[in-house]
């Protein structure tokens, strides 16, 4: 009898997360058959649809999270959502153009509509047809705007199409049935969160976790049909202090798998988040920063970081029909932007790299097409830019890098990020270069960037086109080899072209990223992966700090009075 009361019991805590993929599902038939009437009944109109993609997004989602010890956020999530690409006029000119002048020139952010979550064919069809609908009307309308608009102004610089023609598809993706034990979950967020309470001089302790399975269908009137199923599983770890100057110290390490049972395990994560207090104590104590110019070393994450910030958005093909954007890139096609023992790659296509799973990995993009692999870079040479359906006047056809958020437009954006190096130094002779360097520019130190939490680029025309990158963790590395000294307090700062053309060295390690990118078109995952890298010259800056106290008083201890 226990033995049966155990039994159901598991079958309780263990959580299912399965989609099962079925050709011509009932989510597909609906949405066809709205696809048809409306490509077929709206002929007779003045100004029919010349195309329309349905976009359908189901999401089942669990996201835990607790602070101290203590469980924040439990939350267990299902919904169904449709993106609609509806398009008036013709491949050449669309309701999608460019309106020169605006605030948002380019139609981003559509918007969404919420489907039923119930398998009611009529439903759906009833909620498919009001929101195209509505598209319809508001494409007529903007239409008519980005006509007039392309009446007054003057010649547009890139003179492509708004759309390309492209292949059509037909894809039904694998069953994907993952199992997570939730209370197993509940127990290892709270357990690791709870060593942060231990430390009075920590202002946060956060542990997360994110368990995904995405489901999406596509359908578009060119004959693509498509359904996909996408898992993804992140846990996070965070803590936050300040120094005595009131600077903030954040730190975190964070960790992705496509299933819940490939991240660490809690012994793993108690030891990381170990570490991470022992970082952040130092922190708090090392020395403040001023200005710097000279040589630095980037560790393989941190190159990685640098690279899709500073690098991988300027290579995004949309912004080439922007006409307030710099196009960084392009006058340099078939040009030395890189050293030339330097290859870029972006390859949604691939799912691990030396057994580390990358979260930018994809079969077809948001635009029913098949992901590529894009060679950007070739020992130096600027061969190539990420494209989605939008062409430009240099290239004319997606090579699988349309893509989007739910409620967004798909623009072109990155995928999986390989700075890829022909010529390496090993690892532990690097430093050594770096110093040897330090010592042809008279000084005393360089600077290496271990831990970068992302930063920000400019890439218009109306400020100037540099980048700025904010560092977690960096060392100061002596000349004469004393022991390395951490420092706190600076922002790496400069101009994309400049700095490429400083890189003078790689070591022979991979370092990995896997994030989540934001842009014009929403949040997307994606991953980086670099060697570590020497730059001859890199400028840092002071970073910005709080002007407010420390608090008062202390934290609570766990055995103070209420």
């Amino acid at each position: 009898m226990k033995d049966k009361i155990w039994k159901v019991i598991l079958i309780l805590i263990i959580v299912n997360f399965t989609f099962l993929v079925a050709k011509e599902s009932l989510v597909i038939s609906a949405a066809k058959k709205e696809l048809n009437r409306f490509m077929s009944e709206l002929k007779t109109q003045p100004l029919p649809p010349y195309f329309i993609g349905y976009g359908i997004t189901e999401t089942k989602e669990l996201d835990l999270s607790a602070s101290m010890g203590k469980i924040m956020n439990d939350n267990e999530d299902f919904k169904r959502v449709l993106d609609i690409d509806l398009r008036v006029g013709d491949y050449n000119f669309d309701n999608t153009h460019i309106i020169r002048g605006e605030s948002f020139g380019f139609y981003y952010g559509r918007g969404l509509a919420l489907l039923p979550i119930e398998d009611d064919e009529q439903a759906l069809r009833n909620s498919i047809w009001y929101a195209t609908d509505k598209k319809y009307k508001d494409a007529i309308e903007r239409y008519e705007k980005a006509l007039t608009n392309a009446k007054v102004k003057i010649k547009e610089e890139d003179t492509s199409a708004d759309f390309t023609k492209d292949n059509s598809y037909t894809f039904y993706g694998d069953d994907i049935i993952f199992e997570y034990d939730k209370e197993k979950l509940r127990q290892k967020v709270k357990k690791v969160s709870a060593l942060f309470a231990k430390y009075d001089w920590l202002f946060t302790g956060y542990v997360g976790v994110s368990v995904k399975l995405v489901k999406k269908y596509f359908v578009n009137s060119e004959g693509t049909e498509l359904v996909m199923t996408e898992p993804y599983a992140r846990i996070f770890i965070s803590a936050k202090t300040k120094a005595d100057d009131g600077m903030s110290l954040p730190l975190y390490k964070s960790y992705f798998a496509f299933n819940p049972n490939n991240l660490p395990d809690e012994n793993v994560l108690l030891n990381d988040a170990q570490e991470l207090v022992n970082t952040l104590d130092g922190l708090r104590k090392a020395e403040l920063m001023s200005t710097y110019t000279g040589p630095a070393m980037l560790s393989g994450e941190a190159s990685g970081v640098f690279f899709h910030e500073i690098f991988g958005h300027r290579v995004e093909g949309h912004r080439l029909k922007d006409p307030d954007d710099a196009q960084t890139f392009k006058g340099f096609l078939n040009k030395s932007v890189l050293p030339e023992f330097i290859d870029v790659i972006f390859d949604p296509t691939m799912k691990t790299i030396k057994d580390i799973e990358l979260s930018g990995y994809y079969q077809y993009d948001d635009e029913g097409i098949k992901s590529q692999k894009v060679e950007v870079v070739k020992s130096g040479i600027f061969k190539n830019y990420l494209m989605s359906r939008a062409p430009n006047e240099k290239f004319a056809q997606s090579n699988g890098h349309g893509r989007r958020q739910p409620g967004y437009d798909a623009v072109s954006r990155q995928s999986n990020l390989l700075v890829i190096a022909q010529k390496t130094t090993p690892l532990a002779e690097l430093k050594d270069k770096l110093r040897e360097e330090c010592k042809k520019q008279n000084l005393e130190y360089g600077l290496f960037f271990v831990k970068v939490q992302g930063g920000f680029t400019f890439t218009g025309r109306t400020i100037p086109n540099s980048f700025n990158v904010l560092p977690l963790l960096v060392y100061k590395i002596f000349v004469d080899k004393r022991p390395d000294e951490m420092v706190r307090g600076v922002d790496l700062i400069g101009t994309p072209l400049t700095t490429f053309s400083s890189i003078f060295a790689a070591g022979d390690d991979t370092g990995v990223f896997n994030g989540i990118c934001g842009a014009e078109s929403g949040s997307v995952p994606v991953s980086a992966v670099s060697p570590s890298l020497l730059v001859q010259k890199i400028e840092v800056q002071k970073k910005s700090k709080s002007q407010a106290k420390l608090p008062i008083l202390p934290a609570p201890g766990e055995d103070e009075n209420q």
